[in-house]
């Protein structure tokens, strides 16, 4: 069986970085650097799942959510906020905007893992 596939959505490669050691065994990871390529790579390559940082240059996440959800071929795909904007509300802003979860940083690495496999 094909390995699921990951869409890491982050403008820090630190962060990337860390998603892909931690979940890189398990699951095929995508990366995008943006909102706007984070939009481009979910066209082409339909990943299972989106972890989506929100805070971008470019295009920011909830943009790049709502575009996605906006798709009728894209909008199946889950997405998970993970991000720093950790105050009252973001998370109803991540939901609102499209989001199916919502992980703040720094990411607990337990609740990541619990979290994609609700999805995938």
């Amino acid at each position: 069986m094909a390995q699921k596939k990951i869409l890491v959505v982050d403008d820090a490669e630190f962060n990337r970085d860390l998603v892909i050691q931690l979940l890189g065994d398990e699951y095929e990871m995508l990366v995008a650097v943006d909102g706007e390529e984070a939009v481009r790579k979910t066209e082409e390559e339909k990943p299972d799942l989106i972890l989506m940082d929100l805070g971008m240059p470019v295009m920011d996440g909830w943009e790049a959510t709502r575009r996605i959800k906006a798709n009728s071929e894209l909008k199946h795909i889950p997405i998970i906020a993970v991000t720093s904007h950790a105050m009252v509300g973001d998370e109803i802003q991540a939901r609102e905007a499209g989001c199916d979860d919502y992980i703040p940083k720094p990411i607990d690495e337990n609740e990541l893992i619990r979290k994609i496999k609700k999805f995938i």
